[in-house]
């Protein structure tokens, strides 16, 4: 076997069809958009590489036919919040072959430890959690979801016995958008609303810069208080981040909850745009594109994903989360364009969101993943 680091043309084909191969049977299998794997490690288009860097391999047999893949990177504003410096890896590919899997993990674990790294954790993305992070490990039944992992069953074993342990796990979860809500749900959302001091509006693709400053203020103070490894978000990254979902935005899906005119709470969602880019191929050039089109006039989604939910700690308990999903319920079920909601993801840790997606909005889990952590 032979260890390659991506650098050129060949490698970075490589490094993208080697997937197509090993999910070649699998029905449920999606490809990944080639254009947004290829962003994570182009330095020009990821703000990762102002604070961190990366690197990648693509793993050949004794024939050179690519038989796996993998990445390693460090973000060096979260490599030391943990106990030990931890680095990462992702982007995790490779047949049924524990020798090349370890191989590939042993690459990672070198390069990381040169770079004065203790541990690392993986399969997780050199870019925001909400994509390409961790091993799928319930669900493969069920179809591929947009900038989610996706993975044969045998790589939680070369996980396992490479001596990665659990560090947490991420939970979607499924709600028909027919069913309708439940009373205490309606109940908490009335009270809300008797407070005229409260204002509830989806988003305007219009006036996308102010919704971008808004989600930065709400994502700042909230998600502050739940996360150790808390990166603040920039005006420049929110503002890049809405405009990246614009074209896909359904503003019947986005809100934002206000008391008097601070920002308090946002539910960002988009329609699962896997529903579409199965009949893409992972490869969205001009014909991709077309095609997009095409399909998103012809067939479009039957299911929307919540990619973002966060309520500041302040207006945490007041019923602000039972008023937006009341809002966002009166908004879409009268025009039955969609048939169920898909929440993603929940780390295990954040018991006091699990428990209130559970009570208010009765949802079930639909996949899980694991974020594992291998301490050197």
């Amino acid at each position: 076997m032979k260890l390659v680091e991506v650098k050129d043309k060949k490698t970075i084909k490589d490094f993208t069809q080697i997937p197509f191969s090993i999910y070649k049977n699998d029905p449920n299998w999606i490809p990944h958009i080639t254009q947004e794997i290829e962003e994570v490690f182009d330095r020009e288009e990821n703000p990762y590489f102002t604070h961190g860097d990366c690197i990648r391999w693509v793993l050949y047999n004794n024939d050179n036919s690519p038989i796996g893949r993998v990445a390693a990177f460090i973000n060096n504003r979260t490599a030391n919040s943990f106990e030990q410096p931890t680095g990462g890896m992702g982007f995790f590919e490779c047949i049924d072959n524990k020798e090349a899997a370890f191989v590939l993990f042993n690459a990672c674990k070198e390069w990381l430890s040169e770079r004065g790294m203790k541990a690392m954790d993986g399969p997780i993305n050199f870019g925001e959690k909400d994509r390409f992070w961790g091993l799928l490990s319930e669900g493969r039944d069920k179809p591929a979801i947009y900038t989610m992992n996706h993975n044969p069953d045998y790589y939680k074993a070369f996980f396992e016995e490479y001596g990665f342990t659990n560090n947490y796990e991420q939970i979607i979860y499924l709600r028909s958008v027919v069913d309708p809500p439940n009373s205490r749900l309606v109940g908490l959302a009335d009270r809300v609303r008797r407070d005229t001091n409260y204002r509830f509006e989806t988003i305007k693709k219009s006036e996308g810069e102010k919704y971008a400053l808004d989600f930065q203020s709400i994502y700042n103070k909230a998600w502050k208080a739940e996360r150790t490894d808390f990166e603040e978000l920039s005006k420049e990254r929110a503002i890049t981040i809405m405009r990246k979902l614009r074209p896909v935005i359904d503003e019947d899906l986005c809100w934002f909850a206000y008391y008097k005119e601070t920002p308090i709470g946002v539910f960002i969602a988009i329609p699962e745009l896997n529903e579409i880019f199965k009949y893409v191929h992972g490869n969205l050039n001009l014909l991709g594109k077309l095609k997009f089109l095409w399909y998103q006039k012809t067939k479009g989604c039957r299911t929307f994903t919540g990619m973002v939910f966060g309520i500041i700690p302040e207006y945490q308990g007041k019923g602000i989360e039972a008023a937006i999903f009341n809002e966002l319920g009166k908004r879409i079920q009268p025009k039955k364009r969609y048939d169920q909601l898909l929440i993603s993801w929940i780390g295990s840790f954040n018991g006091k969101m699990i428990h209130l997606l559970v009570a208010l909005l009765q949802v079930v889990p639909y996949k899980k993943y694991i974020t594992y952590r291998k301490i050197f």
